[in-house]
């Protein structure tokens, strides 16, 4: 998947600890982790925006994106 999660960089950025932010928003350190790895298929607008909250920053900083062809082909296949 395209979609890269880069909240290892704004905790460093931030210098924070991945547990101490789990626990000011209010998400298991293993649920953190897995969305620092990648390994979720989604998350809530609402964690989305604590997450915001506390490390003063955008989405767009917490998230980036690669082109993958992979992602048009699938979006054709749903045209026809």
């Amino acid at each position: 998947m395209p979609v890269i999660v880069t909240l290892d960089i704004m905790l460093a950025r931030r210098k924070m600890k991945a547990r101490d932010l789990a626990q000011r928003i209010g998400l298991s350190e293993t649920q953190l982790s897995l969305l620092r790895t990648g390994k979720v298929r989604g998350v809530r607008f609402e964690t989305l925006a604590k997450l915001c909250a506390v490390l003063e920053c955008a989405p767009g900083e917490l998230l980036d994106y690669r082109y993958d062809e992979a992602d048009m082909a699938a979006v054709e296949s749903t045209d026809s």
